[in-house]
């Protein structure tokens, strides 16, 4: 029996893993009901606490989640909005919107629950009290705490120590908090604004999941006292993996950050060690009763679901119902006073409908509706274990509250349909993801609803609660209402339900850059969500600006047809900064927002709407480069800055880089880690040498040292970045404001064709730079020097030689950042490095080889 269900787990997590929405292909079948019946019989519940998406310990997840059966959750204290994105050009909210998929697809595998406070990734911190400072220490916290009375775990387990050990200041501080919440969450005297909703908790025990980067850190973890150590190689036989192998396939789906990892099979040891609270002896729930016997009543429940999930026969699941049906009225009665009869009552009618092979599914016939609009759900249910299954009627609950008949029985593997007709409310607002509902203006978000904080996705426009009579008891199945496809590559997918504004309008560049008092053009595309969507859109703009015209009519009469309406906009000889409006007209309607849909195979699209809005800035700045070259690396927005600099610019090729003429480009630009991902690029590394030797301007911008995610690569390849060596190491400057100096005045980068001056450094965002340049080679020239507070100066951030007839520039300054963002003095700087090899030289430079 082993062998047949491990064959079928096996098939089933691979499923999961390429699927872009969690829940279309669960696992299914006798592992799945298995572990369910199983975890009806446990009543223990662990939270883990740590910083970001990646930072949690996936085996240890899955082994408590899949392996002990106890509810299991990860409290990620941001979604990873400031990190680098590997997969796209995404950044900020968005990124955190791909990471909180990556991270609900990885809970999907490891079997834990999803948890979030409103504190947002700002970039590498080098401190804790940075990082608490920009947060709101109370403010988060008080998330914290609220998580904690939600969901009551049993005992916490912190990811770092709330030391320097830690590094990343966003670690400790996760640390410092989870510390400080196990107590205050039991304390009535903290945030007693929850205790209208949530009661005071103390959790057993607070552990600190420790870890080894050096032999001394693993020396002083052997050493430690009230510790604990696991197994997470343990081989279960019932899901065919160990649960450091599901920890791999969990952790793989961390794709925006390159986090693929390994299965690994054998022993692999973690050790826990008392932070506070009681100690543990041999376990994490020492001293937790786990066992129905913990609340009232238990023992007349655990005396039925025991015997249910010992006695449960795979080839027939059904014969399992009777059991759990006696238990539904006990647990029913008991979920009136106590939050385990309230989990418990879930997964009991969960595990009924799994053994009596009862499937239930809302479907939309779009995937997109407007206000005002209408919509029809597909009701399907079907048995098909021949359950006797009567009364099927379904409750709608969203942005509706209707009811709907679907049968009075079902027959054996028949499924019944029944088509519910929604009329969308005219005042429904837009889907927006509720984390992004409100502006923020500092490091966190702006969440009014106080129920929805540490929620992890978003909420379902529109939800359907099957409920059913099954040997005389009623159960409820609740089931989000979402669009089903078929893709001819990947096959049936499902998407969420959102609800669109009838037009959108998505402007070309978010930030519109002016190099000189030049007009620019300036387009606005058009999406009619409707049909026969007819108006006019109006631009407007801040004083010191002008635009013509100030309105165009337009006319779309299919759904999805787009239309890009061009206008020309003019700076007045005294504008610096301002903004531009777009405003539709529509049946005496205003719309004023752009609609974003963030798109990769391995999470569902999701939907995001901003004000469509462009900001204007004047960087006045002259550019002797015409044509430029492109690289694209990870993913980033750079080459569309290059152009708003009035250049020319393709995207090369792998073909390109092997074969392709590279003489009539002044310059070429690898993207933020090229030289990581893209193998051509490397192979290919002596004919852009070439290129530069023969008069050419190569500019290099970050790498990541010693990065093991990426393959294959060595070493040497990166050492050999530029003519002469370098080493990239992982300094980084990461306050944004911090000074910037010139250690060579007289650098060509500095004064041609723009003087730079200390003003170009000022509104950055997030950082300086990252990974910068060390141990140069004496060819090479600083230009710009900058380090944190406390620090030892870092001129290793741009360096700059001449070679043969041509110039060579390795620059670590975060322009992937800076240059979407509008940073005028970042578009003067990377024009000057654009132009280094049509400039004139002023110093002499290091003799060319």
């Amino acid at each position: 029996m082993c062998i047949s269900v491990t064959k079928v787990f096996l098939i089933l997590l691979c499923l999961v893993r390429v699927m872009p929405i969690y829940g279309q292909r669960n696992l299914a079948g006798t592992p799945e009901i298995k572990l369910a019946l199983d975890r009806l019989n446990v009543l223990g519940s662990v939270l883990m606490i740590a910083a970001h998406p990646d930072d949690e310990n996936t085996a240890l997840l899955a082994y408590y989640a899949r392996g002990q059966k106890v509810r299991t959750a990860y409290l990620s204290a941001t979604r990873g909005e400031g990190g680098q994105n590997l997969i796209g050009s995404e950044q900020g909210d968005l990124l955190g919107l791909i990471r909180t998929q990556e991270l609900l697809a990885a809970r999907h595998i490891d079997g834990a629950e999803q948890f979030f406070t409103r504190a947002i990734d700002f970039g590498f911190s080098k401190t804790p009290e940075e990082t608490l400072l920009k947060w709101g220490h109370e403010k988060i916290l008080a998330d914290m705490v609220w998580v904690i009375r939600r969901f009551q775990p049993d005992a916490i387990v912190l990811r770092f120590s709330g030391t320097p050990r830690d590094g990343h200041g966003h670690h400790q501080a996760s640390a410092i908090l989870g510390k400080e919440a196990f107590t205050a969450a039991a304390d009535p005297t903290r945030f007693p604004e929850q205790l209208t909703a949530v009661k005071p908790w103390q959790a057993k025990r607070l552990m600190w999941n420790a870890f080894s980067f050096t032999p001394a850190q693993e020396r002083d973890a052997a050493e430690m006292k009230n510790r604990i150590e696991l197994d997470t190689g343990i081989y279960d036989p019932v899901l065919g993996k160990s649960y450091a192998e599901i920890a791999g396939l969990s952790r793989s789906e961390h794709r925006s950050q390159g986090m693929g990892a390994p299965e690994r099979k054998g022993p692999s040891r973690n050790t826990m060690v008392l932070v506070s609270g009681d100690p543990a002896a041999s376990t994490l729930f020492d001293g937790v009763d786990i066992t129905w016997t913990r609340v009232p009543g238990g023992d007349r429940i655990g005396a039925i679901l025991g015997p249910a999930a010992h006695d449960f026969q795979p080839e027939h699941p059904e014969k399992t119902v009777p059991a759990l049906i006696e238990a539904r009225p006990l647990i029913e009665r008991l979920a009136l006073t106590n939050i385990w009869g309230r989990r418990k009552l879930d997964e009991l009618d969960e595990a009924i409908a799994l053994c009596g092979g009862i499937w239930v599914d809302a479907e939309s016939d779009r995937y997109a509706a407007v206000p005002g609009g209408p919509l029809t759900v597909k009701l399907t249910a079907i048995s098909r274990l021949d359950t006797p299954v009567a009364d099927v009627h379904v409750h709608l609950d969203g942005l509706v509250s209707q009811d709907v008949d679907i049968a009075k029985s079902l027959d054996n593997n028949v499924p019944v349909t029944q088509s519910a007709n929604v009329a969308i409310p005219v005042s429904e607002p837009d889907s927006q993801p509720f984390w992004l509902k409100y502006p923020h203006a500092g490091d966190d978000y702006d969440i009014r609803d106080p129920q929805l904080i540490g929620r992890a996705d978003p909420v379902p426009v529109l939800q359907a609660t099957f409920r059913m009579m099954i040997d005389g008891a009623r159960i409820a199945i609740t089931r989000p209402v979402a669009f089903r496809y078929v893709d001819r590559v990947q096959g049936e997918l499902i998407r969420p339900l959102t609800i669109v504004p009838a037009v959108a309008l998505n402007l070309a560049e978010q930030v519109v850059v002016f190099p000189n008092l030049a007009p620019r053009r300036v387009t606005v595309q058009v999406q009619a969500n409707v049909a026969k969507a007819a108006g006019i859109l109006g631009l407007s703009v801040d004083t010191g600006w002008t635009v013509t015209p100030e309105s165009q009519e337009f006319s779309l009469q299919e759904v999805g047809e787009q239309k890009e309406l061009a206008f020309t906009v003019t700076p007045r000889s005294d504008a610096n900064s301002g903004q531009l409006r777009a405003i539709a007209l529509v049946n005496g309607k205003h719309f004023a927002s752009g609609m974003q849909v963030v798109n990769h195979e391995h999470i569902p699209p999701q939907t995001v709407f901003h004000p469509s809005t462009a900001a204007l800035r004047m960087a006045p700045l002259k550019v002797l480069a015409k044509r430029v070259g492109y690289i694209m690396g990870a993913g980033d927005e750079v080459p569309d800055s290059i152009r708003q600099m009035g250049c020319d610019v393709t995207l090369l090729s792998a073909e390109d880089l092997a074969r392709g003429d590279l003489s009539p480009y002044d310059a070429i630009v690898t993207g933020v880690r090229a030289y990581n991902v893209r193998a051509d690029l490397r192979a290919n590394q002596p004919r852009l040498l070439d290129y530069v030797h023969n008069g050419g301007t190569l500019v290099v911008q970050y790498v990541v040292a010693d990065d093991r995610r990426f393959s294959p690569r060595n070493s040497a390849e990166l050492d050999s970045l530029g003519p002469y060596p370098f080493t990239v190491t992982r300094d980084r400057v990461t306050v944004e404001d911090a000074p910037v100096t010139f250690p060579n005045p007289q650098s060509p980068l500095l004064h041609m064709p723009n003087e730079i001056t200390p003003n170009d450094f000022s509104g950055w965002v997030q950082e300086r730079g990252l990974y910068f340049a060390s141990n140069w080679d004496t060819h090479y020239q600083t230009v710009l020097e900058s380090h944190d507070p406390g620090d030892s100066a870092l001129p290793g951030g741009t360096l700059y030689t001449r070679f043969g007839k041509g110039a060579y520039i390795f620059t670590a300054y975060s322009w992937f950042r800076q240059l979407p963002a509008g940073v005028p003095g970042a578009y003067r700087i990377f024009a000057n490095f654009l132009s280094a090899g049509k400039a004139e030289s002023p110093i002499p430079i290091a003799p060319i080889h």
